[in-house]
């Protein structure tokens, strides 16, 4: 069997294929792997909220971002199912000692390379968002600029502050 597992938000993360009777946990998904108060890029729980936090703030324009990796990792996923659980079965007939390491290593490999995947990802969008710009993939800087309705609520927001006041002239 096999459990597909995942931490953080459900749209925004990566299942990955953890099967079941491996004889260690992965690396980045360890217990220990960092702690709710230490951040650290090898633990999947600190990786994955680092991105879907990043992109709270500008939700609607990364999501593409991350849907397009997200697809790219559980769609290879999927697509060497059937391969790994035949190997796995083939080297069960043998001995099922062998098995268990295989899918062990499969599993942490799998599990450990996602999670630096999503680190890129999240590098990848901080320079590509920052500073509310926008970044094409040769480097040129957009601008978006806000809203209409953002302007009129500062506008609204701020009263007088904000209007042009004509300056007094000097009589000389």
């Amino acid at each position: 069997g096999v459990t597909w597992f995942s931490v953080d938000d459900t749209y925004s993360t990566v299942y990955v294929p953890i099967y079941c009777g491996i004889n260690k946990v992965p690396h980045s998904y360890a217990v220990g792997t960092g702690d709710f108060q230490h951040f650290t890029w090898e633990s999947a729980f600190w990786t994955f909220n680092w991105v879907s936090n990043y992109a709270y703030s500008r939700y609607s324009e990364m999501i593409g971002d991350i849907i397009i990796v997200q697809r790219d990792l559980e769609g290879k996923f999927l697509a060497d199912q059937s391969v790994i659980d035949d190997a796995a079965a083939s080297l069960f007939e043998k001995s099922p000692g062998l098995a268990i390491d295989y899918l062990t290593e499969y599993s942490c490999r799998t599990a450990d390379a996602t999670v630096a995947r999503w680190r890129r990802l999240g590098e990848d969008l901080l320079v590509k968002y920052m500073d509310g710009n926008l970044k094409d993939e040769l480097g040129n800087v957009k601008h978006p600029g806000y809203p209409e309705s953002w302007y009129r609520k500062v506008v609204e927001e701020t009263g007088d502050h904000l209007l042009l006041k004509e300056l007094e002239k000097d009589e000389e």
